[in-house]
């Protein structure tokens, strides 16, 4: 009967792997020992703070984009002399300032994206730690890999709405952009302005909402593991002696 090829691997090259392995550990029982014990406490306390409790009525930021007076009769009859240069025909808008970004949203932004980053992380720690516990596949024993595939797979789709959250954050200021340059060049369309407040007071209330699901996520995390630990780091358990 043949023997099993196994891989070669060089003894300097396999210690390096080895201790990799062995720090991997040593981050991931410090991650749920301490880390997102502590995490869980600081966006509680994230979410209560002035920050991201701003009312909707505070919210509104200035728009330093002049409002045109209304046309005067002169004006109406300028614009339907077809003798007058259609340069002339043109009404030119007020000059607008620099126009600064809502300054609250800013200001959460700033709270909030680090956390989405901690979070990533976290998951890429987490999910490599687990794939190494992984046991060589043989028959039998297996609940405690079922236990594991169980949490990556919870953990990938977590890690998908995760990768949304930078998008949309990115979207606001490609949507809020348009909106300002829109108000600022057609002064005289109000409902460009509001689309500005609009687009301020959807993010906000999407950035509670993200700091809601990382808090909770790493609840959820944090308690699947601690139920499960010895499942999750010892998938087929002790192993017995041999009676033979």
């Amino acid at each position: 009967m043949p023997k099993a090829q196994t891989l070669k691997v060089e003894g300097n090259i396999k210690a390096k792997v080895d201790a990799f392995s062995q720090n991997l550990f040593r981050e991931a029982e410090a991650l749920f020992a301490v880390k997102i014990p502590v995490k869980i406490i600081h966006l509680d306390n994230l979410l209560k703070s002035d920050a991201l409790n701003v009312p909707a009525s505070s919210l509104t930021a200035l728009l330093d984009i002049p409002i045109p007076d209304p046309p005067t009769p002169e004006d109406e009859e300028m614009e339907t002399d077809d003798n007058e240069d259609e340069e002339k025909k043109k009404k030119k808008a007020p000059k607008c300032g620099f126009i600064k970004g809502n300054e609250k949203i800013l200001t959460a932004l700033n709270l909030v994206k680090p956390e989405i980053v901690d979070l990533r992380e976290a998951i890429i720690t987490v999910t490599c730690w687990i794939q190494l516990l992984i046991p060589k596949i043989e028959d039998g024993n297996d609940f405690g890999v079922v236990i594991q595939e169980h949490i990556l797979e919870r953990i990938n789709a977590v890690k998908t709405k995760v990768d949304g959250f930078h998008l949309n954050l990115n979207k606001y200021f490609t949507e809020r952009g348009d909106a300002v340059a829109k108000a600022s060049k057609e002064t005289h369309v109000m409902d460009y302005r509001s689309l500005v407040h609009d687009k301020d007071e959807d993010i906000y209330s999407e950035m509670r909402i993200i700091i809601l699901d990382i808090r909770g996520f790493y609840a959820e995390l944090y308690n699947i593991i601690c139920k499960n630990y010895e499942k999750v780091t010892k998938p087929k358990g002790e192993e017995k002696p041999s009676m033979y």
